[in-house]
Formats: C-alpha cells, structure tokens, sequence
C-alpha cells in the first residue's frame, strides 16, 4: 500500500458537519474508536439505542427522510445474528456517519466512494469467522441506507480493474480520454467544480488513495495533481487519510486483543475439560476398586 505497509484497511468516519482541528499527531477528535471493548461481551449484539447524532435538512421533504434509528434499526432488523463487539462498535458508529453523508441535499452516489466504502468495509470484517456472514452484513448495512449493494460491489470491482492498468501519468490525464472510468471521474469533476451534487467524504478520499495504490504510484504529487482535477480539496484528502491511518492502527491492535482473549478462553477451556475428564477417570477408577473389593 502507498505510504502504508504495516496496517490494513480500517473504518473511517464522517465528522457531522463539524470542522476537526489538527494536532502534531494529526489526530481528528470527530473520529471516535472505542478502543477499551468489552471482552465479557464478545458476541452480545449491541443494543439498538436511539443515536443522539440529528440530522438537520432545509428540504421541504425532511420529515419524510429517515433518521439515524430508523436506518440503524433497518439494519439491526435485516441481519438479526450477534456481531462480535470488535466488529460491530466499527460498524455502528461507521453506518451512522454514512446516514449523515447519505442523507446530505448534495449526495450523490459515485463509484469512487464506493470503492472506499468497499475498502474499508472488507479490511474491517478481515478474518470475520463466516465469509457468508460477512457478505450478509454488507448487504444488510448497504441496503438499510437505501442504496443498492451489488452496485457497490460492481463499481468497486470496476474501479480496481482499471486502476491497476494504469500509472501516475495516466491516472491524472482522464479528461482527455473516452472510456467509462474517465466518465466517471469528468462527471465527479464536474459536479465538484460547481459544488452541484457532490458530497465529499472521508470515504471518497480512501477511494481515491486505493486507485493509487492499486496503480503502484507512490509519488505524493500524483495524489496532489488528481485532487486537482477532480476539483477536490487536497487538504481535506490529507486529513482524512492521516485520521485514516491513526485508525488503522487502532483497529490492528483491537483485533490481536480479540485474538488473544479468544486463544486464552479457549485454553482456559481445554484446561477445564481436561480436569473434568481427569476426575471423571479418577471416579471411575474408585469406583471399579471399590466393587472389586
């Protein structure tokens, strides 16, 4: 991955409409990762419990927009089985900060945020126990906000097979070319220059940063120079990979705790049945002694 090898992929969230501050550690208070999980409560799903996030909207239709419990609760009602608490913390705050951008007068889907949505969804759910479980989830969350998860999965999987064709030069100079990803992005340029149906979000700026990686470019100016032509705002795609990155990290190090509190139970467990089998042997062994006798 460009500029980052260590880590993978992690959750990445939305601030509602505030502006963060950025300290030498680069570190964005709007992002908030539970990090102290409850381990006692490893595989109890989190309780549906009424979001104190509020989405504002000017539209005369805003009381027919769905609020932040109802998508939560859309998703709670789709996928019914318990979520590891690692898993689903991520996911509960993630689902709610992407209501706030879906629910936005300027959203407009686009497959670049797809494809970070995507990114971040599979490195999160890496090494989930049931492959079909995960695919579920997606499925689930996807669709609790009204949108369309096969088109998710196509356009991610279409931006991916393109990007890894392609190389710093080519990457940037889209305007000039005919093709459907070029299309794509002239129309996210377009409606980014005129601030007419786009949304940025942090999950937009992850699919930009994995078009790069895919296209093994690893000079910073190629980030710089497509952000310019596809009228975004650099600094805003700076922020929030480095928040990206911090969370990365976050993330890593909740799962080895998961790990290895599920590697101790499990010796704890073996231990237990070992000993109960020992005395059980034991009994018999008294037993046999005594009619014996």
């Amino acid at each position: 991955m460009a500029a980052v090898t260590s880590v993978s992929f992690s959750a990445i969230t939305q601030s509602a409409e505030r502006k963060s501050s950025v300290s030498s550690s680069r570190s964005i208070d709007t992002f908030r990762f539970r990090s102290n999980f409850s381990f006692d409560s490893v595989n109890v799903r989190s309780s549906n419990s009424t979001s104190r996030f509020v989405v504002h909207c000017t539209s005369s239709s805003a009381a027919d927009l769905p609020t932040v419990a109802d998508t939560k609760m859309k998703f709670l009602t789709a996928y019914k089985r318990p979520i590891p608490t690692v898993y689903n913390t991520v996911l509960q705050e993630l689902i709610v900060q992407q209501h706030l951008t879906r629910y936005k007068k300027s959203y407009q889907y686009d497959p670049v945020f797809a494809l970070g949505f995507v990114t971040v969804y599979d490195q999160l759910m890496e090494g989930y126990p049931s492959e079909e479980d995960r695919n579920a989830i997606f499925k689930a969350y996807v669709e609790a906000l009204k949108e369309d998860p096969e088109q998710y999965r196509a356009d991610a999987q279409k931006l991916e097979e393109w990007a890894r064709t392609q190389n710093a030069n080519t990457l940037v100079d889209f305007s000039s070319k005919d093709g459907e990803i070029e299309n794509i992005f002239k129309d996210i340029a377009q409606r980014a220059g005129t601030k007419d149906g786009f949304c940025y979000s942090r999950l937009f700026a992850v699919g930009l940063f994995r078009l790069l990686e895919l296209a093994n470019v690893t000079d910073p100016t190629i980030l710089e120079k497509l952000c310019a032509a596809l009228n975004v705002n650099k600094k805003s795609v700076d922020r929030d990979l480095d928040v990206y990155r911090n969370l990365l990290s976050k993330l890593v190090q909740a799962k080895e705790l998961l790990k290895e509190y599920v590697e101790r139970e499990k010796k704890k467990r073996g231990e237990r049945e070992t000993q109960k089998a020992n005395e059980t042997v034991t009994k018999c062994l008294g037993d046999y002694q005594y009619a014996g006798r």
